[in-house]
């Protein structure tokens, strides 16, 4: 009997090991025929990037925590029974803005009338670089940034890196925008990383409020006044909740409840990217936004940054997303830590 249990225990070994060697493993796969990259956490969904033609910009949708649960809206993609429906251009975790060369990026969606459309820019992916599976990830797309006749202004080579730190799922973005002609990014409200969360992470809001694009147009948020929302911001500079919007900082966490758990949801900015440390884009109704170009309305017109590219010159854009599900939000102290890591990278 002895000689049967260590005959056993040799045999079950090696699945023991897998079991163990697959933990946090990822995998990465490119659906040409369906315009998306589907990524995975041991067999679990992580998020896909979604590169389709048919919308405006490619965008990472749906996103989920640990726990299975997603964190960012479904509309307009899919949209779920509670979900607000304002700001169709809100969707997943996307990179743009508000005016390049005068055309608005940030706000184009299929709400745009079609007469009006000459006034907005379209990001339009172009290829599928690479993908890497493992116990770390990788996608990189290139892709440019057009007028609605195709005309390219920017060229955009985007790193997304997709690893693990515990149980916490990480998204580090490197995005390289080339001129391919003179470009001059205005100074405005609405950029540049956004990522608009799901309806229970939002801000209570006891009131409808009005919101004005650069372009006149007006949109209402209507007061949430269930009791599953239960969203807060707080940044590094210590601004907490609507503070947090117009406010500088190197770091900016947005936490609340998702399915028991305390979901929170931390951008880190880089200190060489452009206009570090960015200034919080960060609404009550949902969008968590990192918009180091617009100063101006910010900073009550103290500062005006008005960033340019020549011809043939680059900027590049990193950020860190943490994603972290358990009983408590992540602490102060731990967040430092990650930025301070952050930072040291080249």
């Amino acid at each position: 009997m002895k000689q049967l249990l260590i005959v056993l225990a040799i045999f079950c070994m090696p699945s023991i090991m897998m079991a163990q060697t697959n933990k946090n493993s990822f995998n990465v796969k490119d659906l040409p025929s369906q315009k998306k990259v589907v990524i995975t956490i041991d067999g679990k969904p992580f998020t896909d990037l979604i590169y389709t033609d048919t919308m405006e910009k490619p965008f990472l949708y749906p996103i989920y925590a640990a726990n299975g649960k997603t964190i960012t809206r479904g509309f307009p993609w899919n949209p779920a029974p509670n979900d607000p429906v304002d700001h169709p251009h809100h969707i997943g975790l996307w990179f743009n803005y508000e005016s390049v060369n005068g055309l608005d990026f940030w706000n184009n969606s299929y709400a745009i009338e079609a007469d009006k459309k000459k006034n907005y820019g379209w990001v339009r992916t172009q290829k599928i670089l690479h993908t890497k599976s493992g116990k770390q990830a990788s996608v990189a797309y290139t892709a440019d940034w057009t007028d609605q006749q195709k005309k390219v202004l920017l060229v955009e080579t985007t790193d997304l890196n997709f690893s693990t730190i515990g149980n916490d799922r990480v998204i580090e973005r490197i995005t390289k925008l080339t001129a391919i002609e003179d470009v001059n990014f205005n100074d405005v409200k609405d950029g540049m990383l956004g990522l608009r969360v799901a309806h229970e992470l939002e801000l209570p809001i006891s009131e409808t409020k009005k919101y004005t694009d650069a372009s006149g147009i007006v949109t209402y948020v209507k007061a949430n006044k269930d009791s599953t929302v239960t969203g807060n911001y707080l940044t590094s500079e210590g601004k907490q909740g609507d503070a947090a919007w117009g406010t500088r900082g190197n770091w900016c966490m947005l936490y609340g409840k998702l399915g028991g758990d305390s979901i929170s949801i931390v951008m880190i900015d880089h200190p060489k990217n452009p206009g570090y440390p960015t200034y919080w884009h960060a609404r009550n109704y949902g969008l968590f936004a990192a918009n180091p170009l617009g100063q101006k309305v910010f900073s009550n017109g103290k500062t005006v940054l008005n960033f340019k590219l020549a011809k043939g010159e680059s900027a590049t854009f990193r950020y860190k997303i943490i994603i972290a599900a358990g009983t408590n939000r992540l602490q102060n102290a731990t967040i430092e830590k990650l930025a301070q890591e952050f930072s040291s990278v080249k």
